[in-house]
């Protein structure tokens, strides 16, 4: 890496670690480019040059913390491994700066198309597939009912999980999710 390039990746690292910083202190909604740009130590149309909007900045910063952490493990046993998994997302979604930021990213990808399509292209899609795979190697080891639709059993995962997260806010406890699980091997289970 030459210097000119590891100078602009420690600037973008500095950024994305200051829009979580004062996403933290102030909240999503109180924050702005230019308050991240101060604190940075950079000017706006730095950020800006990178980052379309302060929705498309938080996503880079948010996915830039635990990019690795979404990765599914494969023991072998698919209920396990899947177990794992969701409960490092439910801890890192019931922690800050993460949760709240992340709920707040999703609000905002609501109003603004541009974060919308970025936050599937970029963290949603890529959940499903990561899913989908290990769910797929499982019915090919045998592991699950070889007719059941893995893109249902996805949709079935998730939905009960967001809507705990997003709208109900009730807690994300590994005994929810652990709950989801039997729920869904229940009908996925070979025959």
């Amino acid at each position: 890496m030459t210097s000119t390039s590891r100078r602009g990746h420690d600037r973008t690292e500095a950024i994305m670690r200051t829009m979580l910083e004062l996403g933290r202190e102030t909240g999503y909604a109180r924050l702005s480019i230019e308050a991240v740009a101060r604190r940075a130590g950079v000017g706006k149309h730095t950020v800006y040059r990178r980052w379309t909007s302060k929705g498309a900045l938080l996503l880079d910063s948010l996915l830039s913390l635990h990019r690795h952490d979404l990765d599914y493990p494969d023991t072998g046993d698919v209920r396990a491994d899947l177990r794992a998994q969701i409960h490092r997302v439910a801890d890192l979604m019931t922690a800050p700066p993460f949760g709240p930021l992340f709920r707040a990213l999703v609000a905002e990808a609501q109003h603004d198309p541009d974060v919308a399509t970025a936050l599937h292209a970029q963290f949603t899609r890529p959940q499903e597939e990561r899913t989908v795979a290990r769910l797929n190697t499982a019915r090919d080891r045998g592991e699950l009912s070889p007719d059941f639709d893995l893109d249902l059993a996805m949709a079935i995962l998730s939905g009960p999980l967001y809507f705990r997260f997003l709208i109900t806010r009730e807690p994300l406890t590994h005994e929810y999710v652990d709950q989801v699980l039997d729920a869904l091997f229940a009908g996925m289970g070979p025959r």
